[in-house]
């Protein structure tokens, strides 16, 4: 039986807070030059939420602000996003093209499950030719309810996935997991909470650790 690895992207494959911060500033700096905004820029309310759907994010942080107007800093804030990746501002965790060199290697598919749009993904799977070791990326985009376990979900039916994990860096992917019948690994990486971390079946410091979570010696895998 073939095992399965489905990866969440922002915090867990991909370091996001390298890209977030300077992307929010932008957004709030256009909000501010419509004179829309007066205060800090509410990076650390961001950082509380990080991993949800965008529209959730601008709800959460311009909560007085009319939908037409979020959907406008929504734009402009992915374009910013996308814009700082193909600068080469944003960065992969260390050991991931390791990693994904050894799953391909052992014969274990690999997809991407995330709470991003399909523009911003694209970007990342391009600048990084990640495509060289993912089967497909899966967009929250990509189904009407925006919830994590079933875009989880939508992979397991389309590929028949029987053995498998999801891995990523909160709750919505550890439930992901858990809802499939899959091994939910926690990534206690940037964004992660120790509490929600706490509901995962096995957790991970660094990629180094993953052969070991999958039953393999670290030294097997060469990573």
């Amino acid at each position: 039986m073939t095992q399965s690895l489905i990866f969440d992207m922002d915090g867990t494959l991909f370091q996001t807070d390298k890209i977030l911060e300077i992307s929010l500033e932008e957004a709030f700096d256009h909000l501010r030059s419509r004179g829309e905004w007066e205060r800090e820029t509410p990076i650390d309310a961001y950082r509380e939420i990080m991993g949800v759907p965008l529209p959730k994010v601008w709800e959460t942080l311009l909560p007085r602000h009319s939908l037409a107007l979020r959907e406008e800093v929504d734009a402009y804030f992915l374009d910013r996003l996308i814009d700082n990746i193909n600068l080469g501002k944003g960065a992969l965790y260390p050991g991931v093209e390791e990693v994904f060199g050894y799953l391909q290697d052992s014969g274990r598919p690999i997809y991407i499950a995330s709470n991003g749009l399909i523009a911003y993904l694209d970007a990342i799977v391009r600048y990084y030719g990640l495509d060289r070791w993912v089967t497909e990326v899966f967009s929250i985009q990509q189904i009407e309810s925006l919830n994590k376990s079933d875009l989880v979900r939508t992979i397991v039916d389309k590929y028949g996935i029987t053995d498998g994990a999801v891995a990523g860096d909160r709750l919505s992917d550890i439930r992901a997991a858990k809802d499939n019948g899959l091994l939910a690994i926690g990534c206690r990486f940037d964004f992660a909470q120790a509490d929600e971390m706490a509901q995962a079946d096995r957790v991970i410091d660094d990629w180094s650790q993953l052969p070991a979570v999958l039953g393999e010696t670290r030294e097997a895998a060469d990573i």
